[in-house]
């Protein structure tokens, strides 16, 4: 792991746009909490400008940073080094300079077990049917998160044949033996009724989205529900589950996880992820809905 420069270190997070990002509340939360110098910045970067930014954002004194939409897949491809999992994804979210060369890694993968370990800590001890809804970049890490813990059978839903096709590819490439299909909204009711584990990787459902309107009554009672919306803090998918009795798992837990392995690079130290600092950005989010 590369080390933190002597003098304060600077990271940000780029994205177009950008003002909605919560990662400087919690990054500078534990730079404060720590004790440490530095800061961490939210920086608007549009596509067209995301080549020359990635080139010199070292000059401008920055240690790496965080990447969100729209830039993760094309800043992968500046990359000299990535980790086996950003390479797997071919999309980075966190990069950091190690002996001059741009480094990423996608932290997304790990910041979902961490958060559905969190909230429902024996899930994986039954996992064998996944039904994941949408298959975006969002859908990507999640899905290599799945294989790697517990290998389940995956069951895809999504409304472009295409684009599902295009992550059942990605998957067998990875694994050519991993058990994965796809199929339209049609189906879900039918491939509900045996899956151990729900997970809602579309925007659906987020605030100002359409709601994910979809009945849970044919999932078993065991069965996990989660979904990566972390604005509002409680989506409608997730108020049903738990009106079903069912576990459930929000965005907020992964948001919160996928940063703590860039902090640590660039700061030197491993962050927690207390109760005070869910409560912190709970309250951001919810005052701003």
């Amino acid at each position: 792991m590369s080390t933190p420069q002597d003098h304060a270190s600077r990271a940000f997070v780029i994205g177009w746009p950008i003002s909605h990002s919560r990662s400087p509340l919690i990054h500078n939360y534990w730079l404060k909490t720590l004790g440490l110098s530095g800061s961490y910045e939210r920086i608007a970067v549009r596509p067209e400008a995301l080549a020359e930014f990635l080139t010199t954002f070292p000059h401008q004194g920055f240690i790496g940073g965080n990447v969100t939409l729209p830039h993760k897949e094309m800043a992968y491809g500046f990359c000299a080094q990535t980790t086996a999992g950003a390479q797997r994804l071919q999309a980075v979210n966190t990069l950091w300079m190690d002996a001059g060369k741009l480094c990423g890694d996608n932290t997304d993968i790990a910041g979902f077990l961490a958060s559905l370990d969190e909230d429902a800590p024996n899930w994986a001890d039954r996992c064998e049917k996944v039904v994941v809804i949408g298959a975006g970049g969002a859908a990507r890490a999640i899905v290599y998160a799945l294989m790697m813990r517990c290998h389940p059978q995956i069951t895809l839903i999504n409304r472009s044949r295409s684009r599902g096709q295009n992550l059942i590819e990605l998957v067998h490439g990875i694994d050519p033996d991993q058990r994965i299909e796809l199929h339209d909204f049609s189906a879900l009711p039918r491939c509900l009724e045996r899956a151990d584990l729900v997970v809602n990787t579309t925007s659906l459902g987020m605030a100002n989205q359409p709601p994910l309107a979809i009945d849970l009554a044919p999932l078993p009672d065991h069965a996990v529900v989660a979904d990566i919306v972390y604005v509002p803090l409680e989506t409608e998918l997730l108020r049903a589950a738990r009106a079903r009795g069912l576990a459930t798992s929000g965005g907020l837990g992964m948001l919160l996880h996928q940063a703590v392995p860039g902090f640590e690079r660039w700061f030197g130290q491993r962050p927690m992820v207390t109760s005070e600092l869910r409560a912190l950005i709970a309250r951001d989010i919810s005052g701003a809905g």
